[in-house]
């Protein structure tokens, strides 16, 4: 009952609630990026969703375009902006993914939506964690986030796939703003963002 329906209806209202509370600094960073970024205050990328269906996943873009001179993107830590490891650093960077749940293709908590390319390289057990739609915030994102392995992550999405609740999810949900507000877990050990995904 509660994965079937009540979960969307919450997911509707509390984001529909949220973004238009949170309008007014969606606006002012989309302008701050809009200058940083050259034009370009939004990243879009495709992931998959539910059933591995795909959809095009928006959030405020945080890191510019600058290459090497071999015309490869620089290491994610050299191309952060200023204003983008602000946002990145406090999770406003999510906000647009608001705009996902109210769509359909996310809900608020969930298994983060991943890059297609690791869609070939996930076990049977890990890829439970397209049984339902992916969230902004999750049960892996509020024990370690990009903190924890990729192993660690993946048991954590299956869990909660397997336990989904709204007991739980109103635990990920205040736990997830004790996470934003003491910035836990931004970051891997070894790098500025998550390190990729290259198989079991």
């Amino acid at each position: 009952m509660y994965r079937t329906y009540l979960k969307r209806i919450l997911d509707l209202i509390i984001a529909s609630t949220g973004f238009i509370i949170l309008l007014p600094v969606f606006l002012l960073i989309t302008v701050f990026l809009f200058f940083t970024n050259n034009g370009e205050p939004f990243f879009y990328q495709t992931r998959p969703g539910k059933d591995e269906k795909l959809f095009n996943i928006i959030k405020f873009k945080s890191m510019n375009d600058k290459k090497d001179k071999n015309g490869e993107l620089l290491p994610d830590e050299k191309r952060l902006t200023r204003i983008g490891l602000f946002v990145r650093k406090t999770s406003l960077d999510e906000i647009p993914q608001l705009l996902n749940v109210i769509k359909g293709d996310m809900s608020l908590i969930g298994p983060r939506p991943l890059l297609i390319s690791y869609l070939p390289l996930y076990n049977a057990q890990q890829r439970k964690r397209h049984l339902i739609k992916p969230g902004i915030t999750g049960w892996a994102q509020v024990n370690g986030r990009n903190a924890i392995s990729w192993q660690q992550k993946f048991e954590y999405d299956v869990w909660y796939v397997e336990n989904c609740s709204f007991l739980l999810d109103f635990k990920i949900f205040w736990l997830t703003a004790l996470k934003v507000i003491k910035r836990d877990g931004i970051s891997s050990n070894t790098s500025a963002t998550m390190e990729f995904f290259t198989g079991n």
